[in-house]
């Protein structure tokens, strides 16, 4: 069974940076996307960031030049390095992994930026 395990949250103050990691435990064959999902209490989930196998990545409005997301392919890794962060950006924060025919969700971290 695929797994995806979400680290790298926290407290952190306006201004600062975290990075997120999410590692796939599937390992034979890359995922087609990986992508950061955030949700905020009383709010929609919302895409952040996603990226192709073939490197192509895609940012919300909100967070781009701020958040950059890479990813191992070996690995079957995401990261998120989230820079400048806002308390707007507090929510949890989900990672997705989709291939062809199945896709995961992992079960989140908390991201909390204090004022």
């Amino acid at each position: 069974q695929v797994q995806l395990v979400e680290s790298g949250g926290g407290l952190v103050p306006a201004g600062g940076s975290l990075r997120l990691s999410c590692a796939a435990s599937r390992s034979r064959f890359s995922a087609n996307a990986m992508t950061w999902y955030r949700q905020a209490p009383g709010k929609q989930r919302e895409l952040v960031a996603t990226i192709t196998s073939g490197g192509t990545t895609n940012y919300a409005d909100s967070v781009k030049g701020r958040f950059t997301i890479t990813r191992d392919n070996a690995k079957n890794t995401v990261y998120l390095q989230m820079n400048s962060l806002k308390p707007e950006d507090t929510a949890v924060y989900y990672c997705h992994a989709a291939w062809s025919t199945v896709a995961y969700w992992g079960r989140g971290t908390q991201v909390t930026v204090s004022s």
